[in-house]
């Protein structure tokens, strides 16, 4: 097995743990809500489980995009002379990291600051 095949198959399984990782924080902020008694052990209990699968998902997220950034440099640095022949998982994971980075932008911060929603706003009063 090649080098590439590895890191290919690393890059796929930090994305399995991130998505574990963002499905078992959003479980237990529905168990938060849940959970009425702010002074329960149970409610504790499950704030405190809550900050430490974000904290997974937050570091999952970053491996990830450091990986698929090295990835990127690997496959279209300048200085392959043969032509880049993509295989199948490796168009699969930059499909992926599109959607990671469309997903994990902060669109708030570009809707409240930009000049053109801004005069959007002003001219239908939104």
């Amino acid at each position: 097995m090649r080098s590439y095949d590895v890191f290919i198959y690393l890059i796929f399984v930090v994305k399995i743990l991130f998505i574990l990782s963002a499905i078992v924080t959003v479980y237990y902020k529905f168990k938060v809500k849940q959970i009425k008694d702010t002074k329960s052990t149970q409610y504790k209990d499950a704030i405190t489980k809550q900050t430490k699968y974000s904290t997974y998902k937050e570091y999952f997220e970053f491996i990830f995009i450091a990986l698929m950034s090295i990835l990127l440099i690997y496959l279209f640095t300048p200085l392959r002379k043969a032509p880049l022949i993509l295989d199948r998982e490796s168009k699969l994971l930059l499909y992926l990291v599109g959607w990671v980075l469309l997903i994990t932008a902060n669109w708030g911060l570009f809707f409240k600051e930009s000049p053109f929603f801004k005069k959007f706003k002003e001219i239908f009063s939104l």
